[in-house]
């Protein structure tokens, strides 16, 4: 291990990394006090509705390419992948669209052949920052370890200047007017709930990585990340785990239904509390959040290990404030942690209760496909753990533009002001935190 005297931004360093193009794809990952930042494509697996492409590279960089399609499911095809590389030991980043679920909850007839539905890949190197002070590197030779650490010694800073806080409160996709949509379904028996999301443009192309540095300085998540990879880029601060796979088989998952905003100032983020606490409106979406959640840990867990180790505490992320509870079993042979990410798939709490009909509400009545909103950021290794971190509370961009997203559960109680206002609550994580790419000044 390399030691730097004193490394306590963490973030600043990620950001740091990111900007000096040490690898054109890159991925960050915040989890507990760890960051890390793996670089480079040694492997990667691109899962479409039709097919699965592996590439890998050879000690020069060149690729070698193979496609097949699949009729497994997509879960099982990212795990066969995988297990298909030719290497001994091995970590995986990457992340899973939305669309994943799409095949298994019979909305794929939604999907065009080519929509990536995942994208994974296996760095050729990997820095991991720890707070007791260290810098641990694998894959990376010596010279880029310097110059690493020699970056790690100066890292970016932001001026508050550099700011382009983004106003969230017009509603062009007449997003109060689906929701009230959705509440008529409801209300006729078609499902119980249904998260409603919203797209909004950003009017100019945003920094990522000075992005992801403001907005984790602001922000408290559960899991932080950031990446380049596929000609995607997104930074992100999630308040949840869609789930999570220990190297003890140990299943865990974490939804967060209920929302008020937070930061506003002690006096209101209390009142915000009490009334959170005491909606009846909230609460009912939790408990079923849970319900569901338990359920399906219970689909893949030993009988009798599935548990609710926490319920309906109250969690800051960030803006906004959130009912959250744990639930975890112990992995029953012979699933394996996809089989868990599977059925976890997308989180209840950005989908819907069931979630078949929910997953089809979504794919009918929202304005925009929502790509990787919803999905996950996920790392998995050779030794069969897994984590993914729900996708929220984040901005993207690609070549052609820059985006936000949020939703908010709709059951039948919903009021489709209160709905759009939790949206704008939820958006003022990313929103104020934006900063534009150089020379985006005066657009």
């Amino acid at each position: 291990m390399t030691a730097i005297a004193t490394l306590v931004r963490e973030p600043e360093i990620c950001a740091t990394w990111a900007r000096a193009g040490l690898a054109d794809t890159h991925l960050v990952y915040e989890k507990a006090d760890e960051w890390v930042f793996a670089g480079g494509i040694r492997s990667e697996i691109i899962l479409t509705a039709r097919d699965v492409r592996i590439i890998v590279r050879d000690g020069d960089g060149e690729p070698s390419v193979r496609t097949s399609s699949y009729s497994v499911r997509p879960a099982q095809a990212l795990e066969e992948a995988l297990a298909s590389l030719d290497l001994d030991e091995w970590r995986a980043y990457g992340w899973v669209g939305f669309d994943f679920c799409a095949p298994f909850l019979g909305a794929a007839g939604y999907l065009a052949d080519d929509d990536v539905l995942a994208h994974i890949f296996v760095p050729e190197f990997e820095a991991f920052l720890s707070r007791d002070g260290g810098i641990r590197f694998a894959g990376a030779d010596e010279e880029l370890r310097r110059r690493m650490l020699e970056l790690a010694e100066e890292p970016i800073t932001v001026d508050e200047s550099a700011r382009r806080p983004l106003s969230v409160t017009e509603d062009p996709t007449d997003y109060r007017g689906r929701v009230a949509t959705a509440m008529g379904e409801i209300r006729s028996g078609r499902y119980e709930k249904v998260i409603m999301s919203r797209e909004v443009t950003v009017p100019f192309d945003v920094d990522i990585p000075a992005t992801y540095l403001t907005g984790r300085l602001a922000n408290t998540p559960a899991r932080s990340f950031m990446f380049r990879l596929g000609g995607l880029e997104a930074a992100g601060f999630s308040p949840e785990l869609v789930g999570s796979v220990d190297a003890d088989g140990v299943v865990t998952t974490e939804p967060l239904a209920g929302t008020r905003a937070f930061g506003v100032s002690p006096q209101a983020d209390a009142a915000a509390r009490e009334e959170l606490e005491n909606d009846a409106k909230e609460i009912v979406e939790h408990a079923i959040s849970v319900r569901t959640s338990y359920a399906e840990v219970a689909t893949v867990a030993v009988p009798g290990t599935t548990a609710v180790s926490e319920f309906m505490t109250v969690r800051p992320r960030g803006s906004v404030q959130h009912l959250a509870s744990t639930v975890v079993g112990q992995l029953a042979q012979p699933h394996s942690a996809w089989d868990a990410l599977e059925v976890l798939f997308p989180s209840v709490t950005a989908s819907g209760i069931p979630k078949s009909p929910a997953i089809d509400a979504i794919y009918r009545l929202e304005a925009t496909r929502r790509r990787v909103y919803s999905g996950a950021v996920v790392t998995v290794s050779s030794s069969g753990d897994l984590e993914a971190a729900l996708v929220l509370r984040s901005v993207y961009r690609d070549g052609e533009r820059s985006w936000l997203r949020a939703g908010a559960g709709v059951v039948g109680q919903s009021n489709p002001e209160r709905e759009f206002t939790e949206t704008c609550e939820k958006l003022g994580s990313v929103a104020p935190y934006l900063v534009a790419d150089p020379g985006q000044a005066g657009r």
